[in-house]
């Protein structure tokens, strides 16, 4: 590990510290921890979770499983525009498997995957509540209803502008 690196471990380890500790260091409190320090840093840096055991006094396995479990929470940043799909019952029988599939192989990215450039994440999601309008998605947290490769496309374009 670099000099640059270490600081910004530092940095990130400091920055856990005083989030669970605005938590009361309680326990209870993991998942808003865990949210907070995904919005800070854009993902839940492994090397993160022995502070947060640490300071709710939690083993490193209890918080690894909690960030595993839950899909919402990153082991690094996502690319400058996150796509999420809809991957429920209503969505996948209007086509949300293949528009997923469409888009991965025109983005050259891997379902869970951030690309090379990191600029597009393509992720699952189970259920948006936009059934009626399925497949559904969301662009950078902007829903789009009939989803479509066209429909997504022109999201992301938006987004990057």
């Amino acid at each position: 590990m670099n000099a640059h690196q270490e600081s910004e471990s530092d940095e990130v380890e400091a920055l856990v510290v005083d989030m669970c500790r605005q938590h009361d260091n309680a326990p209870a409190a993991l998942l808003e921890i865990l949210h907070d320090i995904q919005d800070a840093v854009g993902h839940v840096p492994q090397s993160s979770l022995a502070a947060i055991a640490d300071a709710l006094n939690l083993s490193r396995a209890e918080v690894h499983g909690v960030v595993s479990f839950y899909h919402d929470f990153r082991a690094a940043p996502a690319g400058t525009v996150t796509v999420k799909v809809c991957r429920a019952e209503a969505c996948q029988s209007m086509g949300a498997l293949t528009l997923i599939e469409d888009l991965c192989r025109r983005h050259g990215v891997t379902l869970g995957e951030t690309s090379a450039d990191k600029g597009l994440t393509i992720e699952p999601i189970y259920c948006l509540g936009n059934c009626a309008l399925s497949p559904a998605a969301l662009v950078n947290g902007k829903p789009v209803g009939r989803a479509d490769v066209e429909r997504v496309d022109g999201a992301i374009r938006e987004a990057r502008s």
